[in-house]
């Protein structure tokens, strides 16, 4: 059986960003870029401006009238915002033609959006002032899964299985099976891309909330935004004393189960609103 890092390393091509999130963080990571040095890049790109522009004009951001260009989109939402949604897109259509063999992948995005939405209104809850940014953390806590359904995919079915048997956590099941969990898988995916901290720490340690080192209020939101997602989605219950947080993620974040209960109708809401504009298209699910 392979290591994560083997896995990872072994199919490193096979999971690579497309060249235009590439380019944008190098950008970006220029101390003296300039928004019109974005907008430039992004206009070689017509499938990445039509997605910007349908994504900046929802209801999801909410903007007043209508913006019609990609030089006024990056206006409005600056560049860390550009950042993150071209960063969404990328990932999304990174895994656009997985199988369904193992899990259905419309209705792994659509809970993978479940869980962007509930983290960023989670964030808006504690008063975190970038709030947007845990949206695209919440999306891509589970990407280590897409690996293990395309590369491991008779493990990953009996993990799945068992965990349901047996009523434990899934990570929990994957390392007795695999020797490694999805979140570890997710976060060496996130060191290969580069991604920035606070992505990386959520990604890989979400299931674990207390093991992050430096991103520890942006790891427990994402903690408690998948615990929802896993309870109230997929599970199907809604009452609050069935959601199962870590202790340490309440303490961290000073939220509470009715708080998150309380904002689960606005979560499907927002769901409804953007995961249309986000997703793969041949992928799609019905909420």
């Amino acid at each position: 059986m392979s290591t994560a890092q083997e896995l990872i390393s072994r199919n490193g091509k096979l999971f690579s960003l497309p060249d235009l999130y590439f380019r944008l963080k190098s950008i970006l990571d220029d101390p003296e870029f300039s928004l019109n040095d974005v907008t430039k890049l992004l206009g070689h790109d017509p499938g990445m401006t039509a997605r910007l522009l349908r994504l900046v004009n929802s209801p999801f951001f909410g903007f007043a009238a209508k913006i019609e260009t990609v030089s006024r989109a990056v206006a409005m939402l600056g560049s860390q915002q550009v950042h993150d949604l071209v960063l969404a897109s990328s990932v999304t259509q990174t895994f656009a033609g997985m199988s369904s063999e193992v899990m259905d992948m419309g209705v792994f995005w659509r809970n993978s959006v479940y869980c962007a939405a509930a983290a960023r209104l989670l964030a808006s809850n504690c008063n975190v002032i970038d709030s947007d940014r845990l949206f695209v953390a919440g999306l891509l806590c589970d990407i280590g899964h897409l690996v293990m359904y395309q590369q491991l995919p008779g493990a990953a079915q009996e993990s799945i299985e068992r965990a349901r048997q047996e009523d434990r956590p899934l990570f929990r099941l994957e390392r007795e099976i695999l020797g490694f969990d999805y979140a570890h898988l997710g976060g060496l995916l996130a060191r290969q891309w580069e991604l920035p901290r606070t992505l990386r720490e959520s990604i890989e340690y979400h299931v674990e909330p207390m093991r992050s080192e430096e991103c520890a209020l942006e790891t427990s939101i994402v903690h408690i935004a998948h615990v929802m997602t896993t309870t109230f989605r997929a599970g199907g219950a809604q009452d609050a004393e069935d959601l199962h947080v870590d202790p340490h993620a309440w303490r961290i974040t000073d939220l509470s189960p009715e708080q998150s209960l309380a904002i689960s109708g606005e979560v499907e809401q927002q769901v409804s609103q953007v995961a249309d504009l986000i997703l793969p298209q041949r992928r799609r699910a019905r909420a």
